[in-house]
């Protein structure tokens, strides 16, 4: 049996900080994993820029809220489906994960959590593991399942090198350049090919 995993943001969803960042204004939370490579340099720049700025988990889960997944999104979800088991590994939280998740038809999501203190101020996060998606991937395959990998950024490279097959999607060109081993592609369309191809059954659209 084949798995396919896949990243959430940039991927399946809208970037959840940059969508925050406009709607405060922020330019400095528009930073995501394809500008920088170190996920707690990443997170500590943001709880950094929130605690300075007074805004708490209930303003960011109001922008969320308006959020919506991405064109084409919710068809190719529901067509990897027939094909492969899916789950999404991602570096998102389950404190934003839920609005876009049922839009989603609720495939099955590894994350991380925020910790938030009594005034609802996000003051750290906890991560599931270190380097998360390699070591899903990782416990994956040690069950024998066969791993299709697909995301956008440089947090998930590793998770492309630990599957069978990995395909960058929506990919920056920084990340493209950096990450040549991989097929890159911009479409939903041209991404099923990819999946096809990478399939070791015989597979349709």
């Amino acid at each position: 049996m084949e798995i396919a995993c896949l990243d959430l943001e940039g991927v399946l969803v809208p970037e959840i900080w940059i969508a925050f960042a406009e709607k405060t204004g922020i330019e400095e939370l528009k930073a995501t994993t394809r500008d920088i490579p170190d996920y707690d340099v990443l997170m500590k720049q943001r709880l950094s820029i929130l605690d300075k700025h007074g805004l708490k988990l209930s303003d960011i889960q109001e922008v969320i809220a308006t959020l919506k997944p991405l064109d084409g999104a919710v068809e190719f979800v529901s067509w990897l489906r027939e094909r492969f088991q899916v789950v999404i590994l991602s570096d998102t939280f389950y404190e934003f994960s839920q609005p876009l998740m049922r839009q989603l038809g609720f495939p099955t999501l590894l994350c991380h959590r925020l910790i938030t203190d009594e005034n609802d101020r996000v003051v750290d996060y906890q991560l599931r593991q270190k380097d998360p998606k390699r070591q899903s991937v990782v416990a994956l395959k040690s069950i024998y399942y066969r791993i299709i990998a697909a995301g956008d950024s440089y947090n998930d490279t590793t998770m492309l090198s630990e599957a069978h097959a990995g395909i960058l999607f929506h990919a920056p060109q920084n990340v493209i350049d950096e990450f040549p081993q991989f097929p890159a592609v911009q479409t939903f369309d041209d991404l099923k090919q990819e999946f096809i191809k990478a399939s070791n059954r015989e597979l349709s659209l």
